[in-house]
């Protein structure tokens, strides 16, 4: 059974910085590529950053420059540094393989970015 559970969310001010983290079991972590998504309030589940299993990785132009994906296939996790966050950035976060399997779809963590 193919569980992803996301980590890390919470409320920042903006400009700040948050480190999500998702543990991924029953699958063969490396050899899949990895994404981030974000949902926000209201509006669709886009993909923020994918990542290969050879350490490739593509980004949302709204994100450029501001998230770094990694992943570690020993650990089998993955993770998304994110900095200088802006409010527009307030969303679930989730992880699954690329392109998304339905089934794997974990609750999420949840950034929100107020002063």
């Amino acid at each position: 059974q193919v569980q992803l559970v996301e980590s890390g969310g919470g409320l920042v001010q903006p400009g700040g910085s948050l480190r999500l983290s998702c543990a991924a079991s029953g699958i063969i972590f490396s050899g899949y590529v990895m994404a981030w998504y974000r949902q926000a309030p209201g509006k669709q589940r886009d993909i923020v950053a994918r990542i290969f299993s050879g350490g490739d990785t593509n980004y949302a132009d709204s994100v450029k420059g501001r998230f770094t994906i990694s992943r570690d296939n020993a650990k089998h996790a993955v993770y998304l540094q994110i900095n200088s966050l802006k409010p527009e950035d307030t969303a679930v976060y989730y992880c699954n393989i690329f392109p998304p399997n339905n089934a794997y779809w974990g609750k999420g963590t949840l950034v929100t970015v107020s002063s």
